[in-house]
């Protein structure tokens, strides 16, 4: 018996599932942090079993799987289609599984803009759950923060700490990433409740059923990233590379289920230094990673000229 099925067995027996009813574990793809394998019982049923890694990552990145937990109470309660939890240990997390495939953006126009729609209307009902405080639920950098500010700088710091100790390759330096984002910091004042934001919410982490005009959207999965914070953070993911701005369908949707999406000055600071702090992490979990040299062009190529363009937006706004 391997590993993998020692472990799933005794994570079975723990959720209270007889582990003799286990059929087959299969590993999942797609996921960059935690492993993820799929259960299959004998009778048919399923579960995923995500396993926190024993390498090192970034300062934000543990306690992750007590927010998926989180994340997952907190879609149930919006109503929102996400796996739910079977059981929760100190290292793994036991998941309910959510039929579908990761969204594959190609296809019609009308199909992509009624799945952008139905996708903003979710978001706005996650936008609803409120926390306790503003900060990472897992603890990995401290308690929650009684406000925005403090637990948004505290998370954008330990960033830039991490590429500093990485030696991560940013297109500016370290230091002046941190000068730029300072001049912004007093729009996070304009946040003062605690949402659930997902901040992961990118084409794979969306599963579809159906194909063209009859796609919907099946679940949300992967909230192992969520934090209690400003909704406009989940801006970011949504159009990953590109401005949530331009994204009509999706705005639609979010302001029909009663989500506020207003870009006045103080939200394009806030939204440009989402994208920073999101760039920032794609940047630099690459060092430790290993993720190759082909990942790591990309990343030059791609992600770095993001970065700039928020810290750009930034300034030419100017200090408030």
């Amino acid at each position: 018996m391997t590993d993998s099925w020692k472990r799933a067995r005794t994570v079975l027996g723990t959720a209270g599932i007889a582990p003799g009813r286990l059929a087959r574990v299969s590993p999942l793809g797609g996921g960059t942090y935690n492993s993820v394998e799929e259960l299959r019982l004998k009778d048919g049923d399923g579960y995923v079993l995500k396993v926190a890694p024993g390498t090192p990552g970034l300062s934000h990145e543990r306690g992750l799987l007590r927010a998926e937990a989180e994340f997952c109470r907190g879609a149930a309660e919006a109503g929102v289609p996400a796996p739910r939890v079977v059981a929760l240990g100190e290292e793994w997390l036991l998941m309910t599984v959510v039929p579908g495939a990761p969204w594959d953006e190609a296809g019609t126009a009308a199909g992509r803009a009624g799945l952008r729609r139905s996708l903003g209307e979710q978001v706005a009902r996650l936008h609803r759950v409120t926390g306790p405080g503003f900060g990472y639920p897992g603890g990995a950098l401290g308690p929650l923060a009684p406000d925005w500010g403090t637990a948004f700088t505290a998370m954008f710091d330990a960033v830039l700490g991490d590429a500093r100790r990485y030696g991560a390759v940013l297109p500016r330096p370290v230091g002046e990433v941190a000068a730029v984002a300072r001049t912004a910091y007093d729009a996070l004042d304009e946040v003062t409740v605690a949402a659930l934001v997902h901040f992961d919410l990118w084409p794979g982490n969306i599963l579809v059923d159906g194909a063209g005009e009859r796609a919907r959207i099946a679940g949300l999965i992967d909230g192992e990233r969520m934090f209690w914070g400003d909704p406009l953070a989940d801006f970011v993911s949504t159009a990953l590379l590109g401005d949530i701005r331009t994204d009509e369908a999706f705005l639609a949707g979010y302001r029909a289920a009663g989500g506020a999406a207003d870009f006045d000055r103080p939200a394009r600071l806030r939204l440009a230094l989402y994208r920073a702090y999101l760039y920032l992490i794609m940047l630099t979990e690459t060092v430790p990673r290993a993720s190759g040299a082909g990942h790591d062009r990309w990343l030059g190529e791609t992600v770095a000229p993001e970065l700039l363009a928020a810290l750009r937006e930034i300034e030419a706004e100017g200090v408030s």
